[in-house]
């Protein structure tokens, strides 16, 4: 039987959805209660994934007293109480943290990096009794806390800038003297030039990964290329190393020579616009005394001039300089790998002294394989002392 319209009479079917809704919602209010209380009572366990759970009533923090490790550390506050609070940790009168506007009811979570230290914690209005929050050292802070600011690195910086221009204005003063020399045919007058432009670049070349593309026009070396001493991207030293001492002679030399001035000048002002991070010291150090001890030493590079000892003395002096620069930085933070850094120069250093004579180093091809595996050895622990530098004083 259908209902006839204007009828106020509530349909039966629609009672009782009202009362299913009115129900439902109802144990919907109950079970958010509950769910609200175990969860409250979960944290206050300090169970809330290992934050520290503080809950604020009558003025009160639960506990009132906490005491943490340095470093980062998680805080959720619950709010007990009847009326909305802020939550905040105090270095006196200095708020480090806070949460605000923490509802009654609910809770709001904190990150927090503290340094060892006694703190005061707000437990509700501003005239409640404070709590206190007891921050221990650490291992994490002790180490966070040797470690060198990064501005300290700007002196080091600007005297490794310095060094860069120096080094860079003696190789084109010296690679202007070459050219002059090929240009007039002068043979032995070349020889000797050549030899005095190889040390600043040298010293110079654990950046070489800066200028990647001046690098591979100033100092390839004939192996790497497919046609070898043929190859038209034979160019720089070695190229002129190729005329002097194996060809012994200048002709052909002039255009190379010119194209290696070139190089050089326009290697000297990209130097001066360098930005050089303080990571990147020890890392091209590292990296080239790396290079020495596994494959420089054994094949040579200077295969016409023998004079690779000469080369590497002028690495090791150019990384002395690099490592002199940074550790004055690093020593506080990381003395055991700077005295181990130290230590493997001195090595380094004194097995090429030992390979010299009363007329200098003798031509490469001269050095047994004894003295080349001591070589080697000494760069190798070199190599890994710097490698370590970078993580030891936090630049990795």
């Amino acid at each position: 039987m259908s209902q006839s319209a204007g009828s106020t009479s509530p349909r039966p079917s629609s009672q009782r959805l009202m009362k299913f809704a009115v129900v439902g919602a109802a144990l919907l209010v109950v079970a958010g209660g509950a769910a609200f209380y175990y969860a409250s009572k979960g944290m206050k366990q300090g169970s809330a994934g290992g934050a520290i759970v503080v809950t604020i009533k009558d003025g009160t923090c639960d506990p009132n007293t906490i005491t943490v490790p340095a470093g980062r550390s998680t805080f959720t506050i619950v709010n007990n109480s009847d009326r909305a609070l802020e939550w905040e940790i105090l270095d006196g009168v200095m708020v480090l943290e806070e949460r605000e506007n923490i509802i009654p009811g609910f809770s709001q979570t904190l990150q927090a990096k503290l340094k060892a230290g006694d703190y005061e914690i707000t437990c509700g209005l501003l005239n409640s009794p404070r709590g206190t929050l007891h921050v221990t050292p650490s291992a994490e802070s002790d180490a966070e806390a040797a470690r060198p600011a990064l501005v300290s690195y700007l002196g080091p910086l600007a005297e490794f800038q310095v060094f860069l221009v120096t080094q860079t204005n003696a190789l084109v003063k010296a690679t202007q003297a070459l050219d002059d020399a090929i240009k007039a045919g002068d043979l032995e007058k070349a020889g000797e030039s050549y030899q005095k432009a190889r040390a600043p670049y040298k010293q110079i070349e654990p950046m070489a990964d800066r200028f990647a593309d001046l690098h591979n026009a100033i100092d390839p070396i004939a192996d790497y290329l497919e046609k070898r001493e043929e190859d038209p991207g034979f160019t720089g030293f070695h190229r002129i190393e190729y005329g002097l001492y194996a060809k012994k002679s200048t002709d052909g030399l002039a255009p190379v020579s010119a194209k290696l001035l070139a190089d050089v000048t326009a290697l000297k002002d990209r130097v001066r616009g360098l930005r050089i991070s303080p990571e990147q010291i020890a890392k091209g150090a590292g990296r080239l005394v790396g290079q020495i001890a596994e494959t420089k030493i054994a094949s040579g590079e200077d295969h016409y001039a023998q004079t690779d000892l000469a080369d590497f003395e002028a690495n090791i002096a150019g990384i002395s300089r690099m490592m002199a620069l940074l550790k004055p930085v690093a020593v506080q933070a990381a003395p055991a790998v700077v005295a181990d850094i130290d230590g493997g120069i001195a090595d380094a250093d004194g097995a090429l002294k030992a390979l010299r004579g009363p007329d200098g180093y003798p031509p490469y091809d001269r050095v047994n394989a004894d003295d080349r595996k001591v070589l080697s050895q000494k760069m190798q622990a070199l190599a890994e002392a710097i490698y370590k530098l970078n993580a030891a004083v936090g630049l990795e």
